[in-house]
């Protein structure tokens, strides 16, 4: 089969304004951060700018309060000159689910008519059924699309299996072909072996994406580019290395007089790479303390995107120091998954698995509804045979769907349109609403009101401050002639109007709810400005702790999104009685006994946590 010629330079997509800042600051960088420097992003000349997808959309409406579409337009107003791209996961689009095929034709087109130029398509099983309508609609669009590969070691992922996958990509339309090696498990002779056998078979440019977490990234770059590859990505210094990719002043440096030779000029890169140095410092608190170099991601197979969000969110639930603890249980639970490749939604179904069998103390003592749905096959096919045992604990004896999952799923557009008609105000803001049906909606909500209000960035320098006053963090309290030993294990957000304060009372782990109402200032010398006011702290959620088997808890804390039962029903053991969001993956709660239902303690909307009863069941 005939090759397309090697071209003159080497092409560089630029990952700051997304992947960069997914993986080292949890995507919290805001869009007025981005808009300063573009205009000097611009002019460099890279192949592309990566600048939407992956998780920026979940990112702006679940933390920044911004609208993702307009995040869009305005960076497409601010590169005149630049393509935009973006990564988009396939039938999943930006959400945890399968949409119906017309909700994947309207997102892309929409996706297209608001700015974005490339498309990169991929699927976390690479089930290449469920790139195709996502592929024609890009093309339909008259857009770029790039088929893509998800890298990934296993012992039924070979050479053979990448290269059918790309024949497949080919037929569908594709314009390129990317090797996305999300957790960086590429070796140089990995890669030159697998471009080796892409550009024997498909005559297409291949596009390489490798993190740099286990440290070989940038020895890769090089290995693809002297046996064919055309493209790669990379990321400005401010944001490079680690979780992140290979820098991207290093990359023109190093093919700088070579065949390979860039032709971009390292010096306008340094001045984006300085502008963002400083705008770093504003997100000190989301920095992930697992951003280097760590080899270890060649045994767990943990994405650099993935790693700084486990990092954050293990961190609010004052359970950091059980990381190393995960990490080893996420290639287990990927086992028993049949060596499913570690990529969103993947990852965050694998990685949420894994807390839950570390948090619970047994494995699959409790499993997210996710993980029962990908049994289903409603995720698509398993490269490989799963864990009979396991899947039986999940689903039972009934039967997986064996055909495409999107093929089960009626049109939605004109259901969700309706839905979502007393809040949404564009085609945009249903499908808003369809990534993110109950964030999106109060996002959407408070929008209409004007009352968004996003996290709270802290300001480092009042923190460190504020700490060297040193707030204890384990005392003593006596309370009516009773002393308790208090130690305080974690926190949420401060800024937050409820902010969960997680403590040990007396070794029995407990969550406080405080709200604050009024506040004082306190001054550097320890003292009050002179003006007082109340503190008022409502304590703990009043929930009764749990003391027999009727009593439903929650093996981490969440946020409450379904309640399946009311007072007076009868359940069933192992009946479903609630549905939890944690780490953005649902996870259904099942009653431990049979009974009646007497009392519920929750409603939707409530945030959790362990040791306390959510309902009681009376058992029979």
């Amino acid at each position: 089969m005939a090759k397309t010629p090697q071209a003159s330079k080497v092409q560089i997509t630029e990952l700051v304004l997304r992947d960069g800042h997914q993986c080292h600051i949890a995507t919290r960088m805001r869009t007025e951060d981005m808009l300063p420097i573009c205009a000097k992003l611009d002019a460099i000349g890279f192949w592309s700018l990566e600048a939407w997808g992956g998780a920026t959309f979940d990112a702006c409406v679940r933390y920044l309060k911004e609208d993702p579409w307009e995040r869009l337009k305005t960076l497409r107003k601010a590169l005149p000159n630049s393509r935009i791209q973006m990564l988009l996961r396939g039938q999943n689009l930006l959400g945890y689910r399968h949409y119906s095929d017309d909700v994947v034709r309207a997102f892309v087109q929409k996706s297209a008519d608001n700015g974005v130029d490339v498309f990169r398509v991929f699927d976390a099983l690479n089930d290449t059924r469920n790139l195709r309508v996502s592929i024609e609609s890009v093309k339909k669009a008259g857009k770029h699309a790039e088929g893509t590969i998800s890298y990934t070691t296993s012992p039924v992922h070979d050479i053979n299996h990448f290269v059918g996958i790309a024949k497949e990509l080919e037929e569908m339309g594709s314009d390129t072909i990317a090797i996305k090696d999300m957790a960086g498990l590429l070796t140089p002779q990995a890669t030159i072996d697998l471009v080796k056998a892409l550009r024997n078979n498909v005559n297409l440019p291949i596009h390489i994406h490798s993190h740099a977490t286990s440290g070989l990234a940038s020895m890769n770059m090089l290995r693809a580019l002297e046996n064919g590859a055309l493209m790669i990505d990379t990321c400005c210094a401010a944001f490079s290395e680690g979780a992140s990719h290979p820098t991207t002043e290093s990359m023109i440096a190093a093919l700088q007089g070579t065949e390979f030779d860039t032709g971009l000029n390292i010096a306008a890169v340094q001045e984006v790479t300085a502008y963002f140095r400083e705008v770093r410092k504003k997100y000190w608190q989301f920095e992930s303390e697992f951003s280097g170099v760590d080899t270890r991601v060649l045994l767990n197979q943990v994405p650099g995107g993935m790693i700084s969000n486990l990092s954050n969110q293990l961190k609010e639930q004052g359970a950091l120091d059980r990381m190393n603890e995960v990490l080893a249980e996420i290639p287990l639970v990927r086992q028993d998954l049949g060596y499913i490749p570690l990529v969103t939604p993947t990852s965050q179904i694998v990685g949420t698995q894994a807390v839950l069998n570390v948090m619970t103390g047994k494995r699959y003592k409790s499993i997210t509804n996710e993980v029962k749905n990908y049994f289903s096959g409603q995720y698509g096919k398993a490269p490989s045979s799963v864990n009979a045992e396991i899947k039986q604990l999940a689903i039972g004896d009934a039967p997986a769907i064996t055909c495409r999952p999107a093929d089960l799923l009626a049109p939605e557009m004109v259901k969700l349109t309706s839905e979502a008609e007393r809040f949404a105000q564009s085609e945009e803001d249903v499908l808003t609403y369809a990534m993110f049906p109950d964030i999106g909606k109060t996002y959407l909500q408070e929008r209409n009101a004007d009352s968004l209000t996003p996290e709270v960035l802290l300001d480092k320098a009042a923190a460190h401050a504020s700490a060297s006053r040193y707030a204890p963090s384990e005392f003593k309290v006596t309370l009516h002639g009773e002393t308790f030993h208090i130690n305080l294990t974690g926190s949420g957000h401060a800024g937050q109007e409820k902010r969960p304060f997680y403590v040990s009372i007396d070794g029995i782990a407990e969550e406080v709810m405080v709200e604050t109402l009024s506040e004082i200032e306190v001054s550097s010398n320890g003292g009050s400005n002179g003006k007082k006011k109340a503190i008022s702290n409502k304590g703990v959620s009043g929930r009764p702790r749990p003391s027999h088997a009727g009593h439903v808890t929650t093996s981490m804390p969440g946020t409450i999104v379904a309640v399946k039962v009311k007072a007076g029903d009868k359940v069933n053991a192992g009946d479903g009685v609630l549905v939890i969001e944690a780490m953005k993956m649902e996870n259904e709660i099942q009653a431990a006994t049979s009974g009646i239902v007497v009392a519920v303690h929750v409603v939707k909307g409530d945030t959790v946590t362990p040791d306390e009863s959510l309902l009681e069941i009376q058992p029979e």
